[in-house]
């Protein structure tokens, strides 16, 4: 099925913003299906810990995860606004404009990543044990970066374009694939988690290689040579756009690290019960996230519009939606989420149940703030659609500065629920920055009047 545009600047807010989400839901739970999958068939099939292996790693590959879709996110906030103006001419410039400076970083990261994969390990205190395992593991992910980063911009065009379906078939593909490839490397062919991590390597080449091939299919994306011609001020104003929010998410890839830290002290069976329980965070926020990038295509292609009375109605539907979507996933972790975290974890009964336990407990904890990361990806992604970058990084720096601290004193205080609690404090942070962020920077472009005006 051809990818499809759709303009975002006329039509019921709420309508568009729901419908535009939904398959960005639908997609996002495809994701962390394969995501859990490799978990299951790595904590049931390996056991406990390989599983605190896979787990040790997790922010590591976030951190790079973060900074690809950061780069990503941030050069295709040209795309919407150009497109929200009606100005094709400007908005091939800059597709072609993105794909160059996707192909140098995603090499000059690939290098990177390889070479930080140990030191960043066993700065983590990475127990010995299970240091080689995570290493393996690490080190085929971060093969991976220039697909990832190469994925997440093609995708980001499409929704930027208004496409959210072609991002969630393409999210099929991936899921099926690395399920399927999951259970053969690991249980079959027994590669142990390197299997596993293959997996998703050949998946993600196959999502990348779907986007493509319907992104071609665009009318008002049919490139000539010219448009990928560098171009000094508007591949400026697309590392402006990108390095802010890939700085975000590196500072609160280095929050979760430090967490990481702290709950390595804890032991293998609080490190895998600790993963266990993240490997449902993306369930619990994947309407955040959806609802997310719906913000960032809405409010950019409004702001080409320069219709800002229309941004405002629809940033305060989606904020009623998200609050309500974000208590009843709540209800529903709080009521299952036991089930689901033992459907991670093998073992003897006693470390299962402690594994178990710790895993519950963590996930409970987010559950109950949950309504508080809703409003955190609601807020952030509006002021990333209006063209701010900077005040979102400032948000991923209290993000940092909160996690570290809490992350740190808490549990000398209150053992390991401390780990849980300064989670949660660090989106009340982030918050705390980005809801008057949002208001001041919207009432300042709506009296300028100018549409690719931002305070960056």
């Amino acid at each position: 099925m051809a990818a499809r545009t759709r303009p975002m600047t006329d039509g019921a807010p709420l309508r568009l913003i729901v419908t535009f989400a939904l398959p960005l839901m639908a997609g996002n739970m495809f994701q962390q299906l394969y995501i859990m999958v490799d978990s299951m068939v790595v904590g049931k099939g390996l056991g406990v810990d390989a599983l605190a292996a896979v787990g040790a790693t997790d922010w590591v590959n976030w951190m790079m995860i973060g900074l690809l879709q950061g780069l990503a996110q941030g050069f295709t906030i040209p795309v919407a606004q150009a497109f929200g103006a009606r100005d094709h001419e400007e908005l091939r410039s800059v597709v072609g404009s993105s794909a160059i400076l996707a192909v140098i970083c995603s090499l000059v990261l690939l290098l990177i990543g390889q070479a930080a994969a140990g030191p960043l390990l066993l700065l983590m205190r990475t127990p010995a044990d299970i240091l080689p395992s995570s290493l393996v593991y690490m080190r085929l992910i971060y093969l991976g970066i220039p697909v990832v980063l190469i994925y997440n911009l093609l995708a980001g065009i499409l929704r930027a374009l208004g496409d959210g379906k072609t991002p969630l078939y393409a999210m099929i593909v991936a899921s099926l694939i690395n399920i399927a490839l999951d259970l053969v490397f690991v249980l079959v062919f027994h590669w142990g988690i390197a299997g596993a991590a293959v997996a998703t390597l050949l998946a993600q080449i196959c999502s990348s290689v779907y986007c493509f091939v319907q992104l071609r299919r665009i009318d008002v994306l049919h490139l000539q040579r010219k448009h990928f011609q560098p171009e000094r001020n508007r591949m400026l104003r697309l590392l402006a756009m990108g390095a802010p929010m890939a700085g975000q998410n590196v500072l609160i890839a280095v929050g979760g690290m430090i967490i990481q830290m702290v709950v390595n002290g804890f032991g293998v069976l609080f490190i895998a019960g600790f993963t266990a329980s993240n490997k449902l965070y993306g369930l619990l926020e994947i309407a955040a996230t959806s609802f997310g990038y719906a913000m960032v295509t809405y409010v950019g292609q409004n702001l080409g519009a320069r219709n800002f009375p229309r941004i405002r109605r629809g940033v305060r539907a989606a904020v009623l939606s998200a609050l309500v979507i974000a208590s009843v996933i709540a209800v529903l972790m709080i009521v299952f989420g036991r089930f689901l975290v033992g459907l991670f974890v093998s073992g003897t009964l006693e470390d299962v149940e402690r594994t178990i336990a710790v895993a519950y407990e963590y996930l409970t904890v987010m559950s109950i703030c949950l309504p508080v990361l809703y409003l955190l990806h609601v807020y952030r992604s509006s002021l990333q659609g209006l063209g701010n970058t900077i005040l979102p990084m400032v948000s991923g720096i209290a993000e940092l500065a909160v996690r570290t601290l809490c992350g740190i004193t808490l549990p000398l205080l209150l053992g390991e629920q401390g780990v849980y609690v300064a989670e949660v404090l660090a989106w009340a942070g982030a918050v705390l920055i980005l809801i008057p962020s949002y208001y001041t920077v919207l009432r300042k472009l709506a009296c300028s009047g100018n549409p690719f005006q931002s305070d960056n």
